[in-house]
């Protein structure tokens, strides 16, 4: 039984500085340790915000998967990632970013429009699940030490 005692003791202490240790990393670190974010990451690194999304921010950033660039046009990202359309990527990258950390407990039951670092306005809805533009959340409030990720299964366009 001591035993037991001993290593649900061990746990509780273990657990609580995993979790920190998790929110001690950015928001590009986080990306890049999510496995999932292999096209946004480059993407990042291309257009030049890697900096700036180390930064203090705090940042809220819609962050497309793979799986989500994969659904884009063929030839699209790789046409987005040439130097000479860097203006193009960095506003559709930018239009993922709203400034301040927005958490989903934040915007629960609620329909808004925001302004998104870009600058134009990014519809959301959150009255069933949450939408932004057409993007679903499929998984929210991923924090980090300067922001907070929410997950989405489409890449959004600023116009769309």
């Amino acid at each position: 039984m001591k035993l037991l005692q001993k290593l649900m003791f061990a746990l509780l202490l273990v657990l609580p500085l995993s979790a920190a240790k998790a929110s001690e990393k950015d928001i590009v670190d986080t990306a890049v340790g999510a496995g999932t974010f292999g096209t946004l990451v480059a993407a990042v690194q291309a257009a030049g915000l890697v900096d700036t999304l180390k930064g203090d921010g705090p940042f809220t950033v819609f962050a497309p998967t793979d799986e989500a660039f994969a659904k884009l046009p063929e030839g699209t990202v790789e046409n987005l990632l040439k130097p000479e359309n860097k203006d193009q990527l960095v506003a559709v990258l930018t239009y993922h970013v709203l400034p301040g950390k927005v958490m989903s407990s934040d915007i629960a039951g609620k329909k808004a429009k925001v302004a998104s670092v870009q600058g134009s306005e990014i519809s959301v809805d959150a009255t069933d699940g949450v939408k932004v533009d057409e993007a679903q959340v499929v998984a929210a409030d991923i924090e980090a030490s300067n922001g907070v990720i929410h997950v989405i299964d489409t890449v959004i366009l600023p116009g769309s």
